[in-house]
């Protein structure tokens, strides 16, 4: 991965702390290289695949709609969350960049259960590519990496401040920590396959 998130990943770092070591073409390649990664999951794939519903033991989302809080995600599922969380950060770097403080959410997910094909689901990503360098298009020359997103103490003191750089990357890292989620349901639905076919 373009971007080491492993001091993140170990909490001896805040995202901003590892921001200023990226530039903005390094934050385009990433992008490209995380949605190749997820496109690279889908090869060889049928419909049924991408909208198998797999055993999800750990699956705990209180902000689901009533009665999806505890459902495993299939790859359809999983690519929509992952994307809607990377475009707003994104869109919110764009802003930020610019020199203009922000509060608040740009965050809207395409409904999960609409996305049915791998077809669509190559679309989503692809859509999510382009929007999130469109959004890199926006970001000045030089960008100004003094204006800071304003989250909850809560969310500062857990994750820390956002400029857009750490932002942009926020979004990615989110999408990231979602690897192994698309990893453990495509074995599962691989191994349902066989077990059908």
């Amino acid at each position: 991965m373009i971007v080491d998130f492993t001091s993140v990943d170990a909490e001896t770092h805040k995202v901003i702390d590892i921001a200023s070591h990226y530039s903005v073409d390094d934050l385009r390649a990433a992008t490209n290289e995380s949605v190749n990664r997820i496109l690279g999951y889908l090869q060889g794939l049928t419909n049924e695949d991408v909208t198998f519903d797999p055993i999800d033991s750990l699956a705990d989302d209180p902000l689901a709609v009533e009665g999806e809080e505890r459902i495993g995600w299939s790859l359809a599922h999983l690519i929509v969350h992952a994307t809607a969380s990377s475009e707003e950060g994104a869109a919110v770097a764009s802003i930020l960049a610019r020199g203009i403080p922000f509060q608040g959410r740009l965050r809207y997910e395409t409904l999960w259960n609409t996305v049915t094909t791998v077809a669509q689901c190559i679309e989503r990503l692809e859509e999510s590519r382009r929007m999130r360098l469109g959004a890199l298009d926006m970001f000045p020359d030089m960008p100004f990496q003094d204006v800071c997103r304003t989250i909850s103490e809560g969310f500062t003191a857990k994750f820390g401040m956002m400029n857009a750089n750490a932002t942009f990357l926020f979004g990615l890292h989110h999408e990231v920590g979602h690897y192994a989620q698309f990893e453990d349901v495509l074995s599962q639905a691989l191994r349902a396959r066989e077990i059908v076919g």
